[in-house]
């Protein structure tokens, strides 16, 4: 493996900011300093570029079966994508079935991204029922495959919702195990009876799917998971917030001391509830769950990033056709399948909208987008900084250089995509994986399976940061 010396830039990690040279030797960090001549088969010029650690996506949906269709990203091109973004590490959502083993829904989920993803990868893996057989996997799971987030759905009810009782045995159990707990958080209770008053009504086009989705029953499902962690004594995240109702209750929860932690995306931090309102049945293009909120919830995600009261940024990535899989709900909102192709733009998009207006600073950007995620998901060290021992995810970014998001121009697998036209400042000129070019001055020179599953660091064993033990929530 070529030793590389990646001179004259500036290095920013979560912490810090400094002018400084990177070496690279077998993958890993070698050696950081000012003026560096080290012996190496390379030298990249930086002059003008920062230097960040790749990001860390904790939150894709790739090969994913939902709503009789398939997501349009495989792990082939939903890495391909990730990486021309910056990404250099997913973690992927394993579904499972009731009844199925849990291992074999994880070699389901192996054989989907073997051969494939051009970057490294692990899995979170979802519970939907609490058994003796399930509770005698578990151990295994965290330990031997380093699965350590188990995730639960609170909402899609019939499809992936789990009861309270599952949920809080899950807990419990992952407690136990150093796993943490995550959790999508809407009462799928109420949006099934929502959802049906509708369609009775005659409501038939999108905007419906996020009337029936109103803010203040996320509020009310993260409120009660939060709880229900602080009754258990388990680490809980809070995925894909959306709403000043739902982070409210992550503060409150944090403050009384709860192991709580929440992510937002990009998508409600730029867009809004009126994009469901496009004639036409464009509309349906903007179909996530939790939907789009009125845009004054934009303000509470900003304020509640920059002031640590939500800690991370995954994308969501769940890419579907707009012809051919979005269009299964013309005349049924219900029957649109959800979710929106993310995974390319979240980093520019983060910089952009965030730091170059001020909304966060440059190191909260690299916490957000990396650091914060490799900590909490047990990659921490190997993963999300730059330093010496670490593996060589680089990200060379172009703090100056624009770009117009542009189905024309991504490399998603879709036909769409949902920031059209709108114009970046912040572009990821080339990305190292592991110290290997993936992308190099923005062209695609990786391979299709070098990507690597990581095994990943029960909580319990690595140096993180986390609220007061001392939990006083009311219950």
């Amino acid at each position: 493996m070529a030793a590389k010396l990646i001179k004259n830039g500036m290095i920013v990690t979560a912490a810090d900011t400094y002018a400084a040279d990177v070496l690279i030797m077998e993958g890993k960090i070698a050696k950081i300093g000012f003026g560096l001549e080290a012996e190496a088969d390379e030298v990249i010029d930086a002059s003008g570029k920062l230097i960040f650690p790749g990001g860390i996506d904790p939150h894709t949906h790739l090969d994913m079966p939902f709503g009789g269709t398939v997501t349009a990203d495989d792990f082939a091109s939903g890495t391909l994508a990730a990486a021309f973004g910056g990404t250099t590490t997913i973690v992927d959502f394993c579904l499972t079935s009731k009844g199925k083993p849990l291992s074999e829904s994880i070699a389901d989920w192996h054989a989907k991204a073997s051969g494939k993803a051009v970057i490294d990868y692990g899995f979170h893996l979802m519970i939907g029922e609490i058994n003796d057989d399930v509770l005698a996997e578990l151990p295994v799971i965290v330990k031997d495959e380093g699965i350590t987030s188990l995730k639960v759905f609170m909402a899609y009810k019939n499809v992936f919702q789990a009861d309270d009782g599952t949920l809080f045995r899950t807990m419990l159990a992952a407690k136990e195990l150093g796993a943490m707990v995550m959790v999508h958080a809407e009462n799928g209770d109420v949006i099934e009876f929502l959802i049906d008053k509708a369609l009775k009504e005659g409501n038939t086009e999108p905007i419906y799917h996020a009337l029936t989705r109103p803010s203040v029953i996320e509020g009310e499902a993260t409120g009660r998971a939060a709880k229900l962690a602080a009754l258990a004594g388990a680490r809980l995240y809070v995925v894909h917030v959306t709403c000043a109702e739902a982070v409210q209750q992550i503060s409150e929860a944090r403050s009384l001391g709860a192991d709580v932690w929440g992510e937002t995306c990009p998508q409600y931090l730029v867009l809004d509830q009126s994009y469901l309102e496009k004639p036409d049945f464009e509309g349906a293009k903007y179909v996530w769950s939790p939907p789009l909120r009125e845009a004054y919830h934009q303000d509470v995600l900003w304020n509640a990033l920059k002031s640590g009261q939500l800690q991370t940024i995954g994308s969501d990535h769940c890419s579907f056709n707009f012809d051919g899989q979005k269009d299964l709900g013309l005349g049924d909102f219900s029957k649109i399948p959800n979710g929106g192709p993310v995974i390319e733009d979240r980093l520019s998009l983060l910089f952009s909208e965030g730091v170059k207006k001020g909304r966060i600073t440059l190191n909260q950007f690299v916490d957000l987008t990396a650091t914060r995620n490799a900590r909490l998901f047990g990659l921490f060290p190997r993963k999300g900084t730059i330093a010496i021992g670490s593996d060589a995810d680089i990200v060379i970014f172009d703090p100056e250089a624009e770009r117009v998001l542009s189905e024309e121009t991504h490399h998603m697998n879709v036909d769409y995509n949902p920031f059209e036209g709108m114009n970046v400042t912040g572009v990821p000129i080339s990305v190292l994986s592991r110290g290997e070019f993936v992308i190099r001055d923005r062209q695609f020179v990786g391979a299709a399976g070098t990507g690597r599953y990581l095994k990943r660091t029960p909580y319990s064993t690595v140096d993180n940061t986390v609220p007061a033990a001392n939990v006083k929530i009311k219950l």
